[in-house]
């Protein structure tokens, strides 16, 4: 018979991961989070009056709000303002990544757009493709002098500005990709990178699949989490980068999984042995 502390260990759990979908979302309906995670309604509702309780959410007709807020915020503009200066830091390291000539994807996340601006203050750009199903990041760099911008067919989610859908297959199976950059809601070892739905980690699956090699960016609140649906298992990744705060432990983890971890300049800590410099060096070799 399963224990109360047990209960209270999964109900925490499940409360968590509310609380992150609508920091993510803006809002959300106890009808979903009841079918998401096959629990009453009851139960979440119970859920949602802890997480009120804790300043969280804002319970509202049907569901819960971000708090501060009488009405919900599009998701993107919430998150874009989580951790900006690691998200900066991460962008501005993976754009010193990028090779003039090459195709690029970058996924619709807040970490790719900060890559995306920093790829904008590089004024040598002969030729370089980017592929992204970001509408922000598409408008980032559309007229850029040496850089073009593709977009795959689908449907636009107004939450996260971005194109989701089969229909970016049309696309994604005719392009060769040196290098996809791709943000995550998530980022376990067993789990690998994951989205808080599944329509972004369809596009994002698709995007991964057209790739030489997959360059994830996430900073230190992704790692040791798991969002609803995975698009790219770990023993797919080439590099990670990330900031300061990632942990050691699980960095090191991936060192011994061939994964080059870059930890991005800007803090009191610096990259360890191989990383730095000697991750853009590697990335200019062979596909692994």
């Amino acid at each position: 018979m399963e224990s109360s502390e047990g209960r209270d260990v999964f109900a925490r759990e499940r409360q968590q991961h509310i609380a992150r979908s609508v920091e993510e979302h803006g809002r959300v309906r106890v009808t979903d989070l009841a079918e998401r995670f096959e629990v009453s309604e009851v139960t979440i509702r119970k859920d949602l009056r802890v997480l009120e309780a804790e300043g969280r959410v804002v319970r509202a007709h049907g569901g819960a709000l971000a708090p501060g807020r009488s009405r919900p915020e599009r998701a993107f503009d919430v998150r874009e303002r989580l951790q900006r200066t690691e998200k900066e830091r991460i962008g501005a390291a993976a754009a010193g990544l990028v090779i003039d000539g090459e195709s690029i994807a970058l996924d619709a996340s807040t970490t790719a757009l900060a890559m995306a601006r920093a790829l904008t203050t590089r004024a040598n750009w002969v030729h370089l493709t980017v592929i992204t199903n970001g509408l922000r990041i598409a408008s980032e760099l559309a007229g850029h002098r040496g850089i073009t911008v593709a977009m795959p067919g689908g449907f636009v989610r107004s939450e996260a500005l971005s194109v989701v859908g089969p229909l970016g297959s049309g696309l994604l199976e005719r392009v060769n990709i040196q290098k996809a950059f791709m943000g995550a809601a998530g980022f376990t070892l067993d789990t690998g990178l994951s989205d808080a739905t599944d329509e972004e980690a369809q596009i994002k699956r698709l995007i991964v699949g057209a790739a030489s090699e997959v360059v994830a960016l996430v900073d230190h609140t992704k790692w040791g989490r798991s969002a609803f649906a995975t698009f790219c298992p770990t023993d797919m990744l080439r590099a990670v980068v990330t900031d300061a705060d990632a942990p050691e432990e699980m960095a090191e983890a991936l060192r011994e999984r061939a994964v080059l971890v870059h930890i991005a300049p800007g803090s009191d800590k610096t990259s360890g042995p191989g990383l730095g410099q000697s991750l853009g060096s590697s990335l200019k070799g062979a596909p692994r």
